[in-house]
């Protein structure tokens, strides 16, 4: 006869359950935030509600005629001394890494005397170029260059050292091993620039070049000095009549603030797009 075994039910004590994760306290972070905060509300607030601004003044000038020619000037200034200072600068950095050692030696000279002197007495030569050089081959320099020429002509010499250290150093930060492997492919000096070097180089310079882009906006204001009626020159005429000279400085720093953000937004799309494929994009 045979015995039917019967299992015994376990006696093993049951699963405890999972700790509780407890959120840790961070009372003094929150504290501080919420006074920040504060800080930030009383501020806006007293600069709304502080006549002194005349905010109905600034709603009328904002868009005035005047002050659009002049941020319309600032922005044209703005793009073209960008794109020619860049278009130099790369150049400029092309003949720094050159083997030839004239052609190394005139390139850092160049980026050491313009940035280690002012761009404002830079523009100040320039204005007056016609007193240092009468005539050059034979032209008549005096009346040659008008301030907006000479606005972009100091603006982009300027902006041509930095965009050159900024081409550099996104030249060297392209590996070397794709430099060899595009050697060995037969590709010329200038076709392993443009196809290999400056496509990859590119995640280094958007951010710097982005914020070069900014800084050049902001930086036009300084062609005030020489009568050209950018942005700020075209307000300073109008509070030179109206003597209202609060609310036409606030017309405009919120047109720089206002274009400075929309070019820090598309600087962000740029990198991006410049960053596919890396652990910064992702």
């Amino acid at each position: 006869m045979s015995a039917t075994l019967v299992k015994s039910p376990s006696t093993a004590p049951p699963a405890e359950p999972p700790p509780r994760v407890v959120p840790a306290r961070r009372t003094g972070q929150w504290t501080a935030a919420a006074a920040v905060l504060a800080l930030l509300a009383l501020a806006l607030v007293s600069v709304v509600r502080n006549r002194a601004f005349q905010w109905d003044v600034v709603a009328e000038y904002f868009t005035s005629a005047s002050v659009l020619r002049g941020l319309g000037l600032t922005l044209w200034l703005t793009v073209l001394v960008t794109a020619l200072g860049f278009v130099l600068g790369t150049l400029l950095a092309v003949l720094r890494l050159s083997a030839n050692p004239v052609l190394r030696w005139v390139s850092w000279g160049y980026v050491w005397f313009f940035r280690s002197t002012p761009i404002l007495v830079q523009l100040l030569f320039w204005f007056n170029i016609g007193v240092l050089y009468p005539q050059i081959l034979g032209v008549n320099t005096v009346n040659l260059l008008g301030p907006v020429a000479v606005a972009v002509i100091g603006l982009t010499l300027h902006e041509a050292a930095y965009a050159a250290e900024v081409v550099r150093g996104g030249i060297l930060s392209v590996d070397r091993g794709q430099i060899e492997a595009a050697q060995s492919l037969g590709l010329g000096r200038r076709r392993r620039l443009t196809r290999i070097v400056l496509p990859q180089a590119m995640r280094a310079i958007v951010p710097p070049a982005g914020n070069m882009l900014i800084g050049t906006l902001k930086g036009t204001s300084i062609v005030s000095v020489i009568a050209v009626q950018d942005l700020l020159y075209s307000t300073q005429l109008v509070y030179h009549r109206t003597y209202e000279i609060i609310p036409l400085l606030l017309v405009a720093t919120l047109w720089y603030v206002a274009v400075t953000s929309v070019l820090g937004i598309g600087q962000h799309y740029v990198e991006r797009h410049y960053a596919r494929g890396t652990a910064g994009a992702r």
